[in-house]
C-alpha cells in the first residue's frame, strides 16, 4: 500500500501542467486596466512585450513562471500614459536654449538672456518661455533694450504659446522685415510708428528663416532630452503636433536602433514639400512610430491675441485675431486630405476659427467614415458650433490651459463667451470621447497636472475655490480614458494600446498614489515611479 501511495503521488507530480514560461509577472498591484468595463484587477503577465494574462495574483502565479517577478506592493499601475498632443522635439530643443519660463517681468527676461550668453557665448541667442500675462506691466515688452545690450549678436525669444517673437533689430534686420513688410497671418507690432520686436504668427516665419538649423547631433541630442524628460514623467507615448520629414527619419532612425525607447505619434507639419512627401507615400507604421496626420494652424493663441474671434476682444477695439492658415486653403486642404488615410489635426483657438475648421471637416468628409480627424485645442466656441463634434470630431484639448489663462481669459473675451471657452465636458457629451495632452512645453510635462486640471479645475494652490467654470470639469474615469484609451483611439491605435489587456502592447506606469481616490488637492503631486515600454523598464 505504502508503495501504491508513493507511485500515485510520483505520477499527480509527473502530471502535473508545467507552468508557461513568460518574461515578467506583476502582482499584488492595484491595477486600473482601463478596458471596456473599467474593471480593476491586480495582477497581469507580459511575454515578447506584450500582457498575455490579466487576472488575480494566485492565477497568475500557478499558472506561469518568470525570470522577472515584480511585486507592486500595492501600488497603483496605470496603462502607459498618453500625451495626445505636444512638441516633443521642441521641448528637446528648448533644453539649450535660454529658459524664460516664470519669468516675473521682462527684467528678468533681460538677465536670464546676459547670464546665459556669458556662459554660452551664441552667435545667435535663442529663448523661449517668456508671457507677459504673469507681470505687473501686462504688455508686450519692446526691444529697445536687447538691441542696448546686444547690438551685433541677433535675438529672438519666443512666447510661451509659440505664436510670438520678441526680436532685436539686428534679428529683424537678417529676417528683411521693414515697416513696409506684409503682415501675412499675424502682425508685425508697431509702436509710435516704428517696429517694436513683436512678431505675430504668420511673419514669424521671416524670422525662423534666418534661425540657424540644429546640427544632427543637436537634433539627436534634443530627441533623447525629451525622451528622458517624457518617461521621467510617466509617459510611454507622445504625439508630436508638427514634425518636419528630416525629424521623423531621424526619430524613425533612433527607434530602430534602441537610442529611443518612447513611442511617438507624429503629426506631419503643413508645408507643401511635406505634404507631397507623405500624402503620396501613405501611412508610415512601425511599432514605435506612427505617421499618418497632417498638423495645420488655424488661427494663433488666445494670450498673444491671435486667436480668431466672431466679435473684437473685449481688451483691445476692433481686433479679431489672424487666421495663420487663410480659410480657402483650410478648405482645400482637408478636400486634399480626406482623400487620403490621413488625418487633418487642426489648431484652433478662437470660436471664429473653430467653426472655420469645423466646417471645411464637415463638407470634405461626407460619406466618409471612421476618419477620427482632430481639433487641437477647441479652445473657445460658440454655443451651436458644439454640435459639428456630434459628427465624431475628436477634441484634443490640454485642460492646464483652462487652469493656466483663467487669470486674464475673460479680459480677452468678454464674460458672454466664458460659458464656450474651455469647455471639456461639453466637448466630450458632444464627440462621445476627448483626447487629453498638455502641449508641453508651452504647459509642463507632468501628465499629473493634466489630470488635477481636468478633474478640480484649479492650479496648483488650488485656486480658485469650488473650481474655474467646474461645470466642465470631467470625472476621474473620463480623464484616465482621455490620457489612454481615448487618445489610443484618437491616433487608430485602441487595439494595441490604452489599456492593460491580453494581447496588447506592455506599456504601463506605476504611481506613488492611488490617483482615482486620493484627494483632489494631492492629485497634482502625484509621480511616475516606475515606466515600462514593452514590458521593459525604461524609469
Amino acid at each position: 500500500m505504502k508503495k501504491l501511495i508513493i507511485a500515485i503521488a510520483v505520477c499527480l507530480v509527473a502530471c502535473e501542467t508545467p507552468k508557461e514560461k513568460v518574461d515578467l509577472i506583476v502582482v499584488n498591484a492595484n491595477v486600473y486596466t482601463v478596458d471596456s468595463e473599467f474593471l480593476k484587477t491586480e495582477a497581469f503577465a507580459v511575454k515578447d512585450g506584450n500582457f498575455v494574462a490579466v487576472g488575480t495574483s494566485d492565477e497568475l502565479l500557478k499558472k506561469y513562471e518568470a525570470s522577472d517577478k515584480l511585486d507592486a506592493n500595492g501600488k497603483t499601475i496605470v496603462p502607459g500614459l498618453i500625451d495626445a498632443h505636444c512638441h516633443f522635439y521642441r521641448l528637446g530643443l528648448n533644453q539649450q536654449a535660454v529658459n524664460l519660463v516664470g519669468t516675473q517681468s521682462f527684467t528678468e527676461v533681460v538677465d536670464s538672456i546676459v547670464t546665459f550668453q556669458k556662459k554660452n557665448q551664441k552667435e545667435f541667442i535663442y529663448g523661449r518661455g517668456w508671457d507677459q500675462n504673469d507681470w505687473e506691466v501686462k504688455e508686450f515688452p519692446t526691444k529697445e533694450k536687447l538691441d542696448s545690450i546686444y547690438p551685433d549678436t541677433p535675438i529672438v525669444i519666443e512666447r510661451i504659446d509659440g505664436h510670438a517673437y520678441l526680436v532685436n533689430q539686428k534679428a529683424l534686420d537678417l529676417a528683411g522685415i521693414t515697416l513696409e513688410t506684409p503682415a501675412v497671418g499675424g502682425e508685425i507690432h508697431k509702436l509710435d510708428g516704428q517696429l517694436s520686436g513683436i512678431i505675430i504668427d504668420g511673419p514669424m516665419e521671416l524670422v525662423d528663416a534666418v534661425i540657424p538649423e540644429p546640427s544632427k547631433k543637436t537634433m539627436i541630442q534634443a530627441l533623447k532630452d525629451a525622451e528622458r524628460i517624457s518617461i521621467e514623467n510617466g509617459l510611454t507615448t507622445v504625439n508630436d503636433a508638427g514634425l518636419s520629414r528630416e525629424t521623423i527619419e531621424l526619430i524613425d532612425s533612433l527607434q530602430q536602433t534602441g537610442d529611443i525607447k518612447i513611442r511617438i505619434y507624429a503629426m506631419v507639419s503643413n508645408y507643401p514639400e511635406n505634404l507631397d512627401y507623405f500624402l503620396n507615400k501613405g501611412v508610415i507604421k512601425t511599432e514605435k512610430l506612427n505617421v499618418r496626420s497632417i498638423k495645420v494652424y488655424g488661427d494663433g493663441a488666445l494670450g498673444s491675441r491671435g486667436a480668431v474671434l466672431k466679435k473684437p476682444y473685449s481688451d483691445h477695439e476692433n481686433h479679431f485675431g489672424a487666421m495663420v492658415t487663410p480659410v480657402d486653403e483650410i478648405e482645400s486642404l482637408a478636400n486634399r486630405i480626406a482623400n487620403t488615410d490621413y488625418q487633418m489635426n487642426t489648431h484652433a483657438i478662437g470660436d471664429s476659427a473653430n467653426v472655420v475648421v469645423l466646417r471645411a471637416y464637415k463638407n470634405a468628409l461626407k460619406g466618409k467614415k471612421d476618419r477620427r480627424w482632430k481639433v487641437e485645442h477647441a479652445q473657445i466656441l460658440d454655443t451651436p458650433d458644439f454640435d459639428y463634434f456630434k459628427d465624431r470630431i475628436i477634441p484634443s484639448v490640454q485642460p492646464t490651459h483652462a487652469t493656466s489663462d483663467m487669470y486674464w481669459a475673460e479680459d480677452r473675451l468678454g464674460e458672454d463667451r466664458m460659458p464656450g471657452a474651455y469647455a471639456f465636458k461639453t466637448l466630450l457629451i458632444k464627440s462621445g470621447m476627448i483626447a487629453l495632452g498638455t502641449d508641453f512645453p508651452v504647459e509642463q510635462v507632468s501628465p499629473f497636472l493634466t489630470f488635477h486640471a481636468a478633474v478640480a479645475r484649479k492650479d496648483t494652490e488650488n485656486y480658485p475655490e469650488g473650481g474655474f467654470q467646474s461645470k466642465d470639469a470631467l470625472t476621474r474615469e473620463e480623464t484616465l480614458k482621455g490620457m489612454t484609451i481615448w487618445a489610443a483611439y484618437s491616433n487608430f491605435e485602441e487595439d494595441e494600446k490604452g489599456s492593460i489587456e491580453v494581447g496588447k502592447l506592455a506599456d504601463f506606469t506605476i504611481l506613488d498614489k492611488d490617483i482615482m481616490v486620493i484627494p483632489e488637492e494631492e492629485i497634482a503631486h502625484v509621480k511616475a515611479e516606475k515606466v515600462y515600454i514593452s514590458g521593459e523598464k525604461v524609469k
